[in-house]
């Protein structure tokens, strides 16, 4: 059994969901530092002008955990939601999957972390992934001081023995207490597709809605394609 766990990200880019496809268990770890202006309340679209940021407005103070962060509820879906219509509304599949839009606009939200979910929720559907979602926060009395045990402590709580990592682990995991522990560690080694975009040169590390709206939900296969090739 494959584990891989993630801090939950506001419409993450497609690496993310490469991952999540790769595993039998995905964790959202809600219940570790928040990090402002990294990628949990934020993401990137590409419009004629290029890319730009979609910055979802928050209330927190340090060191809050990410799972009790609010949003700070003012004109951001509108901007958002009209930020994406006039970015995408020319692309091949927006049509048919701008539905994403209402579901994820047409409400008031609270809380970061239920909205990155099932932002995260609604691409993966349509990406065709089935893989289960759990919350850190479902798994009580986990360690909060250092990662590698945490980590560890997830696997050996669903009887994973492999834990899928981002590339960046390698650079702070101790792959030494991993295999005292048992659990073999992979990395994940992604290598982003290039699809045809709405508006000029190819550009990467976008927001997975980009694909969504230029190749459709079938444009994951690119992804799975590529990984395959690597192999």
């Amino acid at each position: 059994m494959i584990l891989a766990a993630h801090q939950p990200q506001y419409l993450p880019w497609l690496g993310y969901f490469d991952k999540m496809d790769q595993v039998d268990i995905f964790v959202f770890l809600d219940n570790v530092q928040f990090k402002k202006n990294e990628w949990q309340n934020r993401n990137r679209v590409k419009g004629p002008g290029g890319s730009q940021w979609l910055t979802v407005p928050v209330r927190y103070r340090f060191p809050q955990k990410l799972g009790t962060v609010k949003i700070a509820n003012g004109h951001w879906l509108r901007k958002h939601r009209r930020t994406l219509e006039l970015s995408y509304a020319r692309s091949p599949f927006f049509s048919r999957e701008s539905t994403l839009l209402d579901a994820l606009y047409g409400r008031e939200w609270s809380e970061l972390v239920s909205l990155n979910t099932e932002s995260i929720r609604l691409l993966a559907r349509r990406f065709d992934i089935t893989t289960p979602l759990y919350l850190g926060s479902e798994f009580p009395d986990l360690p909060d001081d250092q990662a590698d045990e945490r980590l560890l402590a997830l696997c050996q709580r669903v009887g994973a023995d492999t834990y899928l990592a981002g590339a960046g682990g390698q650079a702070y995991m101790d792959l030494h207490r991993w295999r005292q522990a048992g659990i073999r560690v992979r990395f994940q080694e992604f290598r982003h597709p290039v699809y045809t975009q709405t508006h000029g040169p190819f550009l990467p590390a976008l927001s997975a809605v980009d694909l969504l709206f230029n190749a459709g939900p079938e444009g994951f296969s690119l992804v799975r394609h590529a990984r395959e090739e690597a192999a």
